[in-house]
């Protein structure tokens, strides 16, 4: 399945009917898909290879030195979280990967500062976490700049969301789907599932896998191109907006067997907001034919509810 593709210039570029047309593109795919691809999306080509390269080295790593970066009581916030911990909500299977999750660097006194643990230093790789940083900052203004977008398609000042994501809670996770050595008990290397967060970015991961359900039931690949990254909603967001937009159900399937010898790498970047947003539906997306759906939460109360769903905490 093709998923529909915006080109980021256009909005960012200065043109209001370029501007506009993106805003409607987004927003529709937004509505009807979940999923969009992105193009011009201003993650330097460079960054991502040396992201990727980095992100092999760690997981390459024996078992033993990478143990010595998963701090059980960060509960996967940060650092590295071993083979199988982690489950879909509503199932029990754990899924086939590894992980290591970097957060929020705040430098400028926020006091959002005290809510988050600091990010673990990998000695082993170098350039390992200035290579995150970079990256983690790259994705945040991607990720900006189309929840302006989206703020503009709901009828909100452009620059609603801006405040609640500047320190905000966002996570750039590396993830390795380690190579097939057996009769797998499932044909799924992570379960289905919806993203927690406000917006997620995928960076091209290393191979095919990622599948997501259309409104037909029906399970389809999805593909984009290299100088492409994939952006979906996340529950945060249709939880906002009262299931105008769609957060899609998503899974990563395991390969044909000829390539169950290969590793599987992808780096989404899951973009929340800081923990006191309000995620109270909003009034415009209330009315008589779609009647307010959620209870009012905070992102903060949302996020640690869905934690303990998946196993991450306890």
């Amino acid at each position: 399945m093709a998923i529909p593709v915006v080109n980021l210039a256009d909005f960012l570029s200065g043109d209001p009917q370029l501007k506009q047309a993106f805003v409607n593109q987004l927003g529709k795919a937004y509505e009807e898909v979940g999923f969009v691809a992105v193009k011009n999306h201003g993650i330097p080509d460079e960054l991502i290879a040396d992201l990727y390269k980095y992100v092999q080295q760690f997981f390459a790593l024996p078992a033993e030195t990478k143990k010595k970066y998963e701090i059980p009581d960060l509960a996967g916030q940060r650092g590295y979280t071993s083979f199988g911990k982690e489950h879909a909500k509503g199932s029990d299977a754990p899924d086939l990967k590894e992980f290591f999750q970097f957060g929020q660097i705040v430098d400028d006194n926020d006091p959002v500062k005290s809510e988050y643990p600091d990010n673990v230093q990998v000695s082993d790789v170098p350039n390992f976490n200035a290579t995150f940083t970079r990256a983690y900052r790259a994705f945040e203004k991607s990720g900006k700049a189309l929840l302006q977008a989206i703020a503009l398609y709901l009828g909100l000042d452009e620059h609603y969301f801006d405040k609640y994501i500047h320190n905000g809670n966002s996570i750039l996770r590396a993830i390795h789907y380690p190579p097939i050595t057996q009769e797998p008990k499932s044909a799924i290397r992570a379960e289905q599932h919806e993203d927690i967060n406000l917006i997620t970015l995928l960076v091209g991961a290393s191979a095919d896998g990622l599948q997501i359900l259309t409104k037909q039931n029906e399970w389809v690949p999805v593909t984009s191109l290299p100088e492409q990254i994939v952006v979906n909603v996340g529950d945060m967001l249709q939880r906002l907006t009262n299931n105008k937009l769609k957060s899609t159900t998503h899974r990563v399937v395991n390969p044909p067997r000829e390539m169950w010898n290969t590793s599987r790498y992808s780096i989404p970047f899951f973009l929340h907001p800081k923990s006191d947003m309000s995620l109270a539906c909003l009034e415009s997306c209330i009315d008589d034919k779609h009647p307010k759906a959620f209870p009012d939460a905070t992102a903060g109360e949302y996020l640690d509810e869905r934690l303990r769903e998946i196993g991450l905490k306890k």
